[in-house]
């Protein structure tokens, strides 16, 4: 399968699905309400790809989404990501003259133009992982949802996690990208709704075809009456919180 993907004046999103692709759909529990997402993983032996620990010329980013862009240089700012890396793309000559500056350098060490740069955002954000990648372009800072962000946030960066310890993946798989459906009860911009069914629906599907079969099991039975085993382990405690949570939407909705 080729790469698709969406391209928009602000930003692109460029998926190259390879054969040992496996999604993974789950939500998660928290006070007042649940998120929901779409994991899609490679094995641990696909996924992981160590990358350089200080800023590196890549050269032209001949995969960018946009082919005025294949010219334009793109620099990986050496986070030691483990399953991707976050990259910096310009042909500005007094913005490739900083970046030049700090090639063999940690991004976020002091003095590095890096943090800067990213505040000005005259530049492009790029995320890459084996499964293709994102795009953020740089110019003033849109509003709504149609409009894509970048954050680099270091204290995340340090913890060399591949993933939040709240999002359920089974062993031996990597998340290289999420998909996130329309939440029946937020709008794009996490602001609160009317508990749209269609949405809701549409997850449970997904949750039914992709979600780990255990969980979605016990799903069904609490959602049935039954009541959350005892010795129930954290896993099956979220359950229980997401199926509390929705049942309170679900019945203010009646």
């Amino acid at each position: 399968m080729g790469r698709f993907g969406r391209l928009t004046c602000r930003g692109a999103l460029m998926l190259a699905p390879a054969d040992d692709l496996v999604p993974v759909a789950y939500e998660t529990g928290f006070r007042g309400g649940w998120s929901h997402a779409v994991a899609l993983c490679l094995p641990v032996g696909t996924a992981l790809v160590p990358g350089p620990e200080v800023v590196t010329p890549l050269g032209p980013d001949l995969a960018a989404a946009r082919p005025t862009d294949r010219e334009a240089f793109l620099f990986d700012l050496g986070l030691g990501l483990p399953q991707g890396s976050a990259c910096l793309r310009t042909r500005d000559p007094r913005i490739l003259d900083n970046l030049w500056g700090a090639c063999g350098g940690a991004a976020f060490a002091p003095g590095s133009p890096v943090p800067g740069l990213l505040v000005e955002r005259r530049l492009d954000v790029v995320m890459t992982t084996r499964l293709g990648r994102i795009e953020v372009f740089g110019g003033p800072v849109g509003s709504g949802a149609a409009a894509p962000r970048a954050y680099v946030a270091p204290e995340v960066v340090r913890a060399r996690r591949t993933h939040a310890a709240t999002a359920p993946i089974p062993s031996g798989l990597v998340p290289c990208a999420h998909l996130h459906p329309p939440h029946p009860c937020r709008d794009a911009n996490g602001r609160p709704i009317a508990f749209d069914r269609a949405h809701h629906d549409a997850f449970q599907a997904l949750l039914t075809c992709w979600g780990d079969p255990g969980r979605v099991a016990l799903k069904a039975r609490l959602l049935a009456g039954e009541a959350l085993p005892k010795g129930a382990d954290r896993a099956d405690r979220g359950v229980a919180r997401v199926v509390a949570a929705q049942a309170d939407f679900i019945e203010r909705a009646s």
